[in-house]
C-alpha cells in the first residue's frame, strides 16, 4: 500500500472511531422501567413481589409504582438482608407488615426459603425485581429457585423484571460440584456466570434444575440498550456490604475470605475492599471493626486488624483483568501463620469445590489454577449460550 493510501486509511480509521466515541450511549432501561410492557400484563392479576431496596423505577420503589396504578398487591417477600436490605448477611428476617403500606412482609431467607401454599393462594404472579451482582454466591439468585420451584408447584406464574449484571463482561472460576451444593452454590455454573436473572430463571427451567425437573410458567421483561459489554453503575448498593462499584467488582474475589479466618472488611467503611486478621505481620492498611448497619457484629469486633486496601481501583484496572483476583487468597494463605486452620468448611461452600483448596496448598500459581477449570468452563458457555436475552461480550 502507497505511504499516502496507508495514511488515508489510518487517519479514516481514527476518524470514524473518535466519531463512534463522541456518539452518546443509549440509556439502559431496567426491566422494571418499562412499565407500559409489563402493567397490562399485572393489570386484575393479584401479585406478589421478591424485592427489596434495589426494586425501583428512578427513585421510586416498585411496590409505590405499582400500588399508585392500582394493581393489586397481596403480600411481599423478603429475601436475604430483608425488604429494607438493612440486616446482617446471614441473619434470620421475620415476618412484618410494611409501615409505609400495611403490606404483609413474608421472609423467605432463613429456615423458609420459598413461599409455601399458603403465601401463593391468593397469588395468580409472583413479580421478582432484584439486583443481583453476578456472583454465583450471592444469594439472591437462590432465592429466585426456590420462589420458581414453588410457583411451578402451586401453578403461579413468575414474572422477572430484569436488570443489567454488573459482572456480566467476563466468566470465571470453578464450576460447582454437586456434592457441593448449598445456599451459597445451586447449581453447576461457575462462580461468576456473565448472566442476568432473567437469563438464569431461562437456565433454571430449560436445563430442568428445578426440583423434579419440574418447569416454571415464566414470563421475563428484558433490559433495553443492555448488552453484556455494557458498563452498569448501580443506582442502589445491592446490599450493605456491597456501598459502592469498587466493591461490586471485587466481591467475586474477596467473598472467598468469609471461609477463612481473614476479614473483608465487614463493620469498616470499606467493606469488600480491603482485606486483614489481627496479628498479621504484612501489609500497610490498618482497620478496625466496629457495629455497622448490615454488620452489627463483625469479625474481629473492636480488634485491630493489618492487610490491604484495594479501594483505590478504578473500572480500568478490574476491565483490564476481566478474571478473578487469586493472588490475593493465595499470598493470605501462604503468610497465614496456622495454614491448617486457615480453610473452613464454608470455604469449599463457596468454591464449589474442593480443588480449589487443594490447589492452594499444593502451592499452584494463579494461571495454573485458573487452567484447571477452563474445561469447565467451556462447557459451561455451550450452555450458557442458549439463555442470552443480550449481545454478549464474545
Amino acid at each position: 500500500m502507497k505511504p499516502f493510501l496507508c495514511f488515508a486509511v489510518v487517519l479514516a480509521a481514527l476518524l470514524s472511531f473518535s466519531a463512534a466515541a463522541q456518539q452518546p450511549e443509549k440509556l439502559i432501561l431496567t426491566g422494571a422501567d418499562q412499565t407500559d410492557v409489563y402493567f397490562p400484563l399485572l393489570k386484575d392479576k393479584r401479585i406478589a413481589l421478591v424485592v427489596n431496596t434495589t426494586s425501583v423505577i428512578g427513585k421510586t420503589h416498585l411496590v409505590d409504582t405499582l400500588r399508585a396504578s392500582g394493581i393489586n398487591i397481596k403480600r411481599i417477600f423478603a429475601p436475604e438482608h430483608g425488604f429494607r436490605a438493612d440486616a446482617d448477611a446471614g441473619a434470620d428476617i421475620g415476618n412484618e407488615y410494611d409501615p409505609k403500606t400495611a403490606l404483609p412482609i413474608v421472609s423467605i431467607y432463613g429456615k423458609k426459603k420459598g413461599p409455601d401454599s399458603l403465601d401463593l393462594a391468593d397469588v395468580d404472579i409472583v413479580v421478582f425485581d432484584i439486583q443481583d451482582v453476578g456472583a454465583r454466591f450471592y444469594t439472591y439468585i437462590s432465592t429466585l429457585q426456590y420462589v420458581m420451584d414453588a410457583c411451578a408447584r402451586y401453578n403461579k406464574q413468575v414474572m422477572v423484571l430484569d436488570r443489567p449484571n454488573p459482572n456480566g463482561f467476563y466468566i470465571d472460576g470453578p464450576v460447582l460440584e454437586r456434592e457441593h451444593e448449598s445456599f451459597v452454590g445451586m447449581q453447576p455454573i461457575p462462580v461468576v456466570h456473565a448472566l442476568t436473572v432473567a437469563e438464569y430463571a431461562q437456565m433454571l427451567n430449560g436445563e430442568l434444575w428445578l426440583k423434579d425437573s419440574v418447569q416454571c410458567n415464566l414470563v421475563t421483561i428484558p433490559c433495553k440498550n443492555y448488552s453484556h459489554r455494557s458498563l452498569y453503575n448501580l443506582p442502589v448498593k445491592p446490599s450493605p456490604n456491597l456501598p459502592n462499584m469498587t466493591a461490586v467488582y471485587l466481591y467475586p474475589s474477596l467473598c472467598f475470605f468469609e471461609g477463612t479466618p481473614v476479614s473483608v472488611g465487614r463493620g469498616t467503611d470499606k467493606p469488600f475492599q480491603v482485606y486483614g486478621y489481627p496479628g498479621n505481620v504484612k501489609g500497610p492498611y490498618i482497620f478496625t471493626p466496629i457495629p455497622k448497619p448490615g454488620a452489627m457484629k463483625p469479625p474481629y469486633l473492636n480488634e485491630t486488624c493489618r492487610g490491604y486496601d484495594l479501594s483505590h481501583y478504578n473500572t480500568g484496572f478490574f476491565l483490564n483483568k476481566n478474571s478473578l483476583f487469586l493472588t490475593y487468597l493465595i499470598d493470605a494463605y501462604q503468610h497465614y501463620p496456622a495454614r491448617d486452620k486457615f480453610f473452613t468448611d464454608f470455604f469449599t461452600k463457596l468454591a464449589g469445590t474442593k480443588k480449589l483448596q487443594e490447589a492452594i496448598v499444593a502451592g499452584k500459581s494463579e494461571n495454573i489454577i485458573r487452567l484447571s477449570w477452563q474445561d469447565d468452563i467451556k462447557a459451561y458457555k455451550q450452555i450458557r449460550k442458549k439463555y442470552l436475552l443480550y449481545e454478549d461480550f464474545e
